[in-house]
């Protein structure tokens, strides 16, 4: 019983549209080293939901205290993809193109990854806080932990996985123009959001 609700719980946090996910999305449907980007964020969700899940009370106490110090380096994070976005659809390179340029080295896939995961206020409240109080609670926290983390692994493995049928249907150049507005779009929505916690 315990690894169903962590499965189900992880699940329904890790599926929301947020930042993490656009960007793994956009990034991963032109091509960007998709297995890294994979392994990245289901590393980091994993490490920190069974942080949470261990270290529950503690972790209470002071992690509040660095949230805003995660807001504002994510809305920093989430403006600067944004203008990438909003460029790439004004000048009107299609995700054809950005093949050539996006997956040039698999290193700052990984760190850019590491840094759309850990510069969210968001994944600390979801997986460590949120996550990891529920787990503490349950009779077997580390199937809890289990489901949790297989969660995001199955929820970000789906997202590279079909993201070349995605590209397909985004093929041309018009279509892309506006997939890669509507993702300037929603980052600047979540950065505004972010800003609503400083």
């Amino acid at each position: 019983m315990s690894f169903i609700s962590g499965l189900i719980l992880g699940l329904s946090l890790i599926v929301a549209i947020g930042a993490q996910n656009i960007w793994v999305l956009s990034q991963s449907m032109a091509g960007a080293n998709r297995l890294v980007i994979a392994v990245v964020c289901i590393v980091c969700d994993a490490s920190l939901i069974v942080f949470g899940v261990y270290s529950a009370q503690e972790l209470q106490q002071w992690i509040p205290e660095f949230i805003p110090l995660f807001t504002w380096g994510g809305i920093a994070l989430l403006l600067y993809l944004a203008y990438g976005s909003a460029k790439r659809a004004y000048i009107g390179s299609s995700g054809m193109k950005l093949d050539e340029t996006v997956t040039v080295d698999w290193r700052k896939t990984a760190l850019t990854a590491l840094a759309i995961s850990l510069l969210n206020p968001h994944v600390y409240l979801d997986t460590v806080i949120l996550l990891g109080s529920v787990g503490a609670l349950q009779p077997s926290p580390t199937l809890f932990a289990v489901g949790a983390c297989i969660a995001s692994a199955l929820w970000f493995g789906s997202l590279v996985i079909f993201s070349p049928k995605l590209k397909r249907l985004l093929s041309s150049p018009k279509r892309w123009r506006i997939f890669d507005s509507t993702i300037s779009i929603l980052l600047c929505v979540v950065a505004a959001q972010l800003y609503t916690y400083t």
